[in-house]
């Protein structure tokens, strides 16, 4: 007689492929959420617009940035701020369908285990691609232009949401560690917040004090914005000579900084998520 026991039968996970599949579906479930509650999308708009209108008429004519027009400055700068902070969805989300026991049920289905992690980072993506949308058509009322070819300037956009997916999978392990969406929230805003503050989206860092104008010249976020801000055309000068490597070539250390998390995110989420749909 076997013995009983309350242990679920292990489903078979699959391989790529079926990762893949599966997280398409997940991710289109994630996708009707946004459909059904669109709250989500309206709040998560709100702020970047509300920044770009402050920074732009509010403080920009107090703002000089030599050889360019602030707006122009500015823009990249909230677009790169926003989809970081959009990349936090991922971890209020999983940290969600953790509470609510939706991770329990897609256990009990014959998926693959990594699907749901890939279909929340991808649907996350997806938003952040309606948002930087809406905020593009916001930025060219205000003044923002293109100046260079449609090649770069896809280029920029695609780095940023490369970026923002790498961000999607580190707050995907912080969504599966914490106990609450709200935990999440106060801990990402909390960290995210002076990250993308103490950088230059907003301002150029050459008058920081030394040590803050160290760290905003290596942080990774101001390496997107710069990134972006030359393949938008949107740059007056040159870094200054004695810019760090970083600044000189940042499309290249912004890859780098992508490449990075991901192989080490990715399968730090994944372990903690069968850890966690295990118990």
């Amino acid at each position: 007689m076997t013995a009983l026991t309350d242990e679920r039968p292990v489903l078979p996970t699959g391989g790529l492929k079926k990762a893949l599949v599966d997280g398409a579906v997940v991710a289109k479930r994630n996708l009707i959420k946004i459909k059904r509650v669109p709250d989500l999308l309206v709040f998560t708009t709100m702020s970047p617009i509300m920044f770009i209108l402050l920074f732009a008429y509010v403080f920009g004519s107090q703002i000089h940035v030599p050889g360019v027009n602030y707006r122009e400055f500015l823009i990249p700068g909230i677009f790169a701020q926003t989809v970081i902070f959009g990349a936090t969805i991922t971890g209020a989300g999983l940290a969600d369908d953790m509470q609510k026991g939706i991770i329990d049920r897609f256990r009990s289905l014959p998926m693959s285990r990594s699907a749901v992690l890939v279909g929340r980072t991808t649907s996350d993506v997806l938003n952040n691609v309606i948002v930087i949308t809406i905020m593009s058509l916001t930025g060219l009322l205000v003044g923002w232009r293109i100046r260079s070819s449609v090649g770069e300037a896809i280029g920029g956009f695609l780095l940023l949401l490369a970026f923002a997916y790498a961000i999607s999978w580190v707050m995907a392990l912080v969504g599966l560690v914490v106990p609450t969406p709200e935990v999440v929230n106060n801990a990402s805003f909390m960290l995210i917040f002076p990250l993308t503050f103490i950088a230059n989206t907003f301002v150029p860092t050459n008058k920081f004090p030394s040590g803050l104008k160290a760290i905003a010249n290596w942080n990774p976020v101001s390496t997107v914005t710069q990134a972006s801000r030359q393949l938008f055309g949107n740059t007056g000068d040159r870094p200054l000579p004695d810019s760090p490597w970083s600044l000189h070539h940042p499309i290249i250390y912004t890859l780098i900084w992508i490449v990075g998390l991901l192989l080490v995110f990715v399968p730090l989420a994944v372990r903690q998520y069968k850890r966690a749909a295990s118990r």
